[in-house]
């Protein structure tokens, strides 16, 4: 476990989590291709724009250029989308497109950072609209994420307020002056060499999946470094659980059974000395 619930008076802590490839092991922001394009959001031609971009992506991460070029494609392609159209559509499909991607180690994390007493905090350069929800399922309490610009209900194409790089440590500072969280005390996680500002602004950074920019800082500074498996579909995972709960359960009313009945045994055997 990763510590015991933080005494009274003290000062909280937090655990930030960078989102893509991270927690999950995909890109946030293209994930939703297909369905935006079932929704008429986009044609055939942007979906396999987005595939390949998503392919890229995994293979090797991305570093600045390519974030800046994320950037620009996303904030082109969804200028003039309505508001309302994008988080139904995110809201219907979120468990279908999520849900089999999320990094079994990651859940596990924010379970354990939850018992310790600790907020979790998801920050992410994808929309907010797409990594709100995300958020939700994951059981996260508070999302910091990118919010564009929306006019009479549709997106402008411009950014408000872009999640990346040195603002995501910019963003967490301010999350932890405003709720009282101790940097120090606090955990960071992620996989891109672009998120070493806010690993650098917690006490406790941890490499994730880490690309290859990454997982040479980390050596360099000591920074502890973990890589997740294959994730595994949080229905298969709470199934999972609720078979080992199942099974912790028959086991312990099994032994509470033969402890009475070595009782009973014991009582009678006295008993019947009792009566020779």
């Amino acid at each position: 476990m990763l510590g015991v619930m933080e005494q009274l008076g003290r000062v909280r802590g937090a655990a930030f989590f960078d989102l893509d490839k991270t927690v999950i092991a995909r890109s946030s922001a293209l994930a939703f291709s297909r369905p935006f394009y079932a929704g008429g959001l986009i044609n055939r031609r942007t979906v396999l724009r987005s595939a390949y971009a998503q392919f890229v992506y995994l293979l090797g991460g991305a570093d600045h250029d390519q974030m800046e070029r994320m950037r620009e494609y996303l904030s082109a392609m969804c200028a003039g989308w309505d508001v309302r159209t994008v988080r139904a559509i995110v809201a219907d499909t979120l468990h279908h497109i999520v849900t089999p991607i999320v990094y079994d180690e990651a859940v596990t994390l924010i379970e354990e950072h939850h018992a310790a007493g600790r907020d979790v905090v998801i920050v992410s350069s994808s929309g907010s609209e797409v990594v709100e929800p995300i958020g939700a399922l994951l059981g996260a309490d508070r999302v910091i994420a990118t919010r564009m610009v929306v006019a009479e209900g549709k997106y402008t194409g411009e950014i408000e307020d872009y999640v990346y790089g040195p603002q995501k440590a910019i963003a967490i500072t301010a999350l932890a002056a405003a709720e009282g969280y101790d940097l120090a005390d606090c955990y960071a996680y992620s996989d891109s060499i672009t998120d070493e500002p806010m690993l650098a602004a917690v006490g406790h950074p941890v490499a994730t999946n880490p690309d290859k920019a990454l997982r040479r800082l980390a050596g360099e500074r000591g920074w502890p470094v973990r890589d997740f498996s294959e994730p595994v579909a949080l229905a298969e995972r709470t199934r999972l659980r609720e078979v080992r709960r199942q099974a912790v359960g028959a086991t312990a009313v099994g032994a509470g059974l033969a402890a009475v009945g070595v009782l009973l045994y014991a009582v009678r055997r006295r008993s019947g000395r009792g009566e020779s």
